[in-house]
């Protein structure tokens, strides 16, 4: 534990530094504000407001679920006194020096410093007023401004936010461009693509799931210094359900309108002039997925037009860049000779410790070197970040207490739990068969509109699982990857919903 005496450095350092206001750094600072109460924990971040977990619930002892609450760092400050935030962007990392200096030209001093900076959306087009990435508060914002005057808008990537998106979005026509057959691919398969695309059209009729909210409490005043920062500024990321609370519709009186144009990406993007200029031809959104080959020339003239790799083109009032993310390690590269992954991220041992002394990183900004467990991967995801942060801190105060430490046991399995068109989604292990090979064999089970279960077996072991709806059957599923029983005998009788699986194996 932390020392009985209360010395601390000068304001202009500290034992421990934070770099960045997301859930990785502030779960970091929090726990390293614990566990070393009469020292000051330098927390710098760009953003006038922080990311905080609150009503953190164990599901499982792999899964968890938290909402994530966007707080004035004053709060923050107010609850763990021996926090400073300091507000403001990196300039530069001297890590010779074990120095910080910050947009606004001060330095600040550490023994420690961990890196949780996250990442930056990966955009089309640079500098496009028609092309626009949503990463940050701000910029949700900004989508429901334009999207409360749109007719039409395209949607390219197909993560978690293009899922999240074209399920919403209601009163405007939704051209989806995906570079893969099926939608989701980072999540699903093909099959359980199918089980949720009838969602795609129709009328939201059920009430929403209850799920992950995001509370947003910038006070006035913050809102004010935010209006005069630079626009170009970074924030940190959304949380977990960030529409929830937005009013995501369009200008036109419909329903979901969606349109998915799959193996394809953005060739060209041209605006109206240049369109008219290239005196190529844009369809019309076709009446229906089938009738894509009769797609009739559109008579409308749109602001932004995309030209697909697959020849088509469409118009629209804009377009959204849903295309992943980029780690955010631009401020710290320059003269500082990190290890950094084939993904860009800066590469991180088994105590989350970078390629320089005393510099660790947590989040979407790290990549993790280490040999894993066999059914666990690193995914840029919210619990994630959550579980790195937490973990790092707990790495940087046994370093500096002399103290040895174990690998923490989130590191065991993937386990994640979401939501996508309002259905819960489980994700466990290699729930895709990521790494395995051709050797594996899909166990499956599907009551259309109801639920969708998908089982990774090899060599008669559980290796992951994909569970959509109301399963109940993570936390079995998730013992039987764990202790990596021997299943053969059982064979298709593991899905067989007239046995109780729970109670078979528990």
């Amino acid at each position: 534990m932390a020392a009985d005496s209360c010395s601390r450095l000068a304001a202009t350092g500290s034992r421990f530094v934070v770099v960045g206001g997301g859930i990785a750094g502030v779960t970091c600072a929090e726990r390293l504000a614990t566990e070393f109460p009469c020292e000051d924990i330098l927390l710098i971040t760009a953003s006038p407001v922080v990311k905080t977990v609150v009503n953190f619930r164990q599901v499982s002892r792999a899964l968890e679920e938290f909402d994530v609450e966007e707080q004035a760092s004053s709060v923050l400050e107010r609850r763990y006194p021996n926090i400073k935030v300091i507000q403001s962007g990196v300039k530069q990392l001297k890590s010779d020096e074990h120095k910080i200096i910050t947009e606004d030209g001060r330095e600040y001093t550490y023994e420690k410093l961990c890196l949780c900076a996250g990442a930056k959306p990966k955009l089309i087009s640079e500098g496009n007023r028609f092309v626009l990435g949503i990463r940050d508060t701000d910029s949700a914002a900004e989508f429901q401004k334009r999207l409360a005057k749109a007719k039409r808008i395209m949607i390219v990537g197909n993560g978690g936010i293009a899922l999240e998106l074209v399920y919403e979005i209601e009163g405007c026509e939704v051209i989806w461009a995906i570079k893969d057959k099926a939608i989701g691919n980072t999540f699903f398969d093909a099959g359980a693509a199918e089980f949720l695309i009838p969602k795609l059209s129709g009328e939201k009729l059920e009430p929403p799931i209850a799920c992950k909210r995001t509370k947003y409490t910038t006070t006035e005043a913050e809102k004010k210094e935010k209006a005069g920062a630079d626009p170009g500024e970074l924030g940190s990321a959304l949380g977990p359900d960030w529409h929830e609370g937005l009013h995501l519709k369009g200008a036109k009186e419909l329903s979901h309108k969606v349109h998915i144009e799959s193996l394809c990406e953005i060739k060209q993007i041209y605006l109206q002039e240049e369109f008219q200029q290239s005196q190529k031809v844009s369809l019309a959104f076709p009446k229906a997925q089938q009738d894509e080959g009769n797609a009739e020339p559109d008579q409308e003239l749109w602001p932004v037009y995309a030209e697909l790799t697959s020849g088509k083109v469409y118009g629209c009032n804009f377009i959204v860049s849903a295309t992943g993310v980029v780690p955010n390690v631009q401020p710290f590269l320059e003269d500082n000779n990190f290890a950094v992954g084939q993904d860009g991220g800066l590469k991180v041992d088994k105590e989350m410790r970078t390629s320089l002394p005393d510099i660790y990183a947590a989040g979407d900004i790290c990549t993790t070197s280490w040999e894993p467990s066999p059914v666990w991967q690193q995914m840029r995801l919210w619990t994630q970040a959550r579980q790195m942060g937490w973990y790092a801190a707990k790495c940087m105060a046994a370093d500096a207490l002399e103290e040895p430490t174990e690998m923490d046991f989130s590191f065991e399995l993937f386990a994640h739990v979401t939501k996508f068109f309002n259905y819960k989604v489980v994700l466990l292990g290699k729930y895709n068969g990521q790494g395995l090979g051709s050797d594996h064999d899909l166990l499956l089970r599907c009551t259309k509109g109801q639920e969708y279960v998908k089982v990774v077996m090899q060599n008669g072991r559980m290796m992951g699982a994909v569970l959509i709806g109301e399963t109940d059957l993570e936390e079995t599923f998730e013992n039987l990857i764990l202790n990596q029983m021997d299943l053969s005998r059982y064979g298709e009788d593991l899905l067989n919903p007239n046995i109780d699986i729970e109670d078979y194996f528990d």
